[in-house]
């Protein structure tokens, strides 16, 4: 089974903190990390920002990867979040099975 990680940058910890229930709860995820303290800088509408953000880090199977962004993205505060898969080329066999199944969806 394919694991990818998804990360999405949220606006601070409580924001994170709700995402990340969501997504555990609904079992889009098997487990998700927050790493508050994150510094952003983007260009966004022609203008070069910068923001403090929480970064949310998401352990799930690939075939859930459309769900879980589907879900943060109607759930997030920011019109265009930031949503991004990458596979996991490698870990521990027994933690990539748990969170293939943690994160299989309910029969």
């Amino acid at each position: 089974m394919e694991i990818q990680l998804v990360f999405c940058s949220c606006p601070g910890p409580a924001e994170a903190e709700r995402l990340a229930r969501l997504a555990v709860e609904r079992r889009l995820a098997a487990c998700a990390t927050l790493l508050p303290g994150a510094r952003s800088w983007y260009r966004w509408q022609g203008q070069v920002e910068q923001a403090d953000e929480c970064l949310l880090l998401l352990k799930t199977r690939a075939d859930r990867v459309d769900d879980l962004g589907a879900m943060l993205k109607a759930e997030h505060p920011y019109e265009l979040p930031e949503i991004l898969a990458v596979q996991a080329a490698g870990g521990l066999p027994a933690y990539l099975s748990w969170v293939a199944d943690q994160s299989h969806p309910l029969e």
